[in-house]
């Protein structure tokens, strides 16, 4: 706030407002306003498939199981309860799916294992021809599990 000093005989002293630094402050939180509304009208879209009602059973002689990888607490990598290591993940999983007719594999990962090595193996089986990576939810029956 500025003051005017001086005038009629010297003696008053006149507030005058400078509204300089006002609109000052108010152009940059303009500014930065224009630039951060963008920003905030991203959107990430996520395709779930569409719920099926009915029940489909796979029948218990089924001679093409489906694949599920399974990581440990102790990061060990399974396929259908076979034992792997990272490295040999990808090749294995290139001559199980030459053998099949779909490529989907299902991934079970312990509560403890870390995002990074859950994605570092879910990289290895998309290497390894999986098309489509689905995470299970519910535990698959000890038949299905097994093959």
């Amino acid at each position: 706030m500025a003051m005017q000093v001086g005038g009629r005989g010297g003696k008053h002293v006149a507030p005058v407002m400078n509204v300089t630094p006002l609109v000052d402050i108010v152009l940059v939180l303009l500014i930065i306003f224009i630039v951060i509304t963008p920003q905030l009208t991203r959107k990430f879209w996520v395709h779930t498939p569409k719920q099926e009602k009915k029940d489909v059973e796979q029948p218990q002689d089924d001679p093409n199981p489906p694949l599920v990888l399974r990581i440990a607490a102790d990061r060990s990598l399974s396929v259908n309860s076979t034992t792997l290591t990272l490295p040999e993940l990808a090749p294995r999983l290139r001559r199980m799916f030459a053998a099949r007719d779909d490529h989907i594999i299902f991934f079970d990962a312990a509560d403890e294992i870390d995002y990074g090595f859950a994605v570092q193996v879910m990289d290895q089986a998309r290497a390894g021809g999986a098309v489509t990576i689905a995470p299970l939810i519910k535990k698959l029956n000890a038949a299905a599990a097994a093959g």
